[in-house]
């Protein structure tokens, strides 16, 4: 399991070692530097080892309280490779195995926490600047979530924008997590991975955690949690391709041509052969944009250089209901209206 903080630095701050015996009790073996009881009870929940979880899934990740977590599950007979931190797993894996020690390991991971790079001869190398960030925001396809729900995507569009709390939900983890990893690329002018909760399990203090933010995409493979109106503004059911607004947001969601425009441009370049999905990701981004340039005239800056939205000037161009009602929202979001 790894830690390691909400920002754009690579650094890794926790490393441990959970071992399942033959006997199937599962040991916390080594930890460095040090772990709280919280998150070890949640890296115990989430590395799929306890009784709860039946099966092994090698690499999944999520948040906890502006952390991030990569739980790596593996027997000595599975390897399986994913980017940047199972890169650094796999290899530490190799090490631990070798040598049944976790000093071997903690010398990798502190030269890869001091100076980015650690080699081996017999297991490989990591070298963190091989890897980065800016791919990874790519690594999910736009093209397949429009496949899958087509005009409804203005729905997930129009939720970012408005950063509501979206919850995912499918039985298998791998879908959850490949879905919600490029959610986040339908707002791309905010490039901002840490609404990300891919992984999360219906226990009070994760919960917790989760509705301390103001707006995320929270995935769950537990449907009870479609029985929680109180952690989704818009409710993703993936196994049923369904997307639910919760009565308390439809107001704020509100649908008009504004929204349709949007919807169809979305569609029409995912649809397009010829565009990959950094294509299509860049007209959204071109069409958010323009959206922007709409509140543009009815804002205005404070003594302070904070920028407001100027509410009496907005209604007076007498926009569309739905998209008035949107951008009043969307100026919300972006913490533009006077308190």
């Amino acid at each position: 399991n790894e830690l390691k903080k909400v920002s754009p630095s690579p650094s890794f701050d926790h490393l441990s070692t959970i071992e399942k015996d033959t006997n199937g009790e599962v040991l916390w073996v080594w930890c460095y530097p040090s772990t709280t009881a919280s998150l070890r009870n949640l890296l115990l929940r989430k590395c799929c080892l306890t009784d709860e979880n039946k099966l092994l899934h090698p690499f999944v990740f999520g948040q906890y309280r502006r952390t991030c977590v990569y739980p790596w599950c593996l027997s000595p007979h599975y390897l399986y490779f994913i980017k940047k931190h199972c890169h650094f797993f796999v290899l530490s894996y190799r090490i631990y195995l070798k040598y049944g020690s976790p000093v071997k390991m903690m010398e990798s991971y502190i030269a890869v926490l001091t100076k980015g790079i650690c080699q081996s001869e017999e297991n490989g190398s990591f070298l963190s600047r091989d890897f980065d960030g800016r791919k990874a925001y790519l690594a999910g396809s736009i093209k397949d979530i429009v496949s899958q729900f087509g005009m409804e995507t203005i729905i997930l569009h129009t939720a970012l924008m408005l950063k509501k709390r979206i919850v995912v939900y499918h039985p298998k983890i791998e879908a959850v997590q490949e879905f919600t990893r490029t959610l986040p690329a339908l707002v791309w002018h905010r490039q901002d991975w840490s609404i990300l909760h891919s992984y999360m399990h219906l226990h009070a203090e994760e919960l917790e955690g989760l509705q301390m933010c103001t707006g995320y995409i929270a995935g769950f493979v537990d449907l009870e949690v479609s029985n929680r109106p109180d952690l989704y503004d818009v409710f993703v059911n993936l196994a049923d391709s369904e997307i639910i607004i919760a009565p308390l947001a439809k107001e704020a969601m509100t649908m008009g041509k504004l929204h349709k425009e949007i919807g169809q441009l979305i569609v029409q370049s995912a649809e397009d052969p010829e565009k990959s999905d950094s294509q299509v990701i860049q007209d959204i981004a071109l069409k958010t944009k323009e959206i922007f340039t709409h509140l543009a005239p009815f804002s205005e800056a404070s003594d302070a250089g904070k920028v407001f939205l100027n509410v009496e000037a907005l209604k007076q161009k007498r926009f569309p209901p739905a998209t008035e009602n949107f951008l009043y929202h969307l100026a919300a979001a972006e913490q533009m209206l006077k308190v």
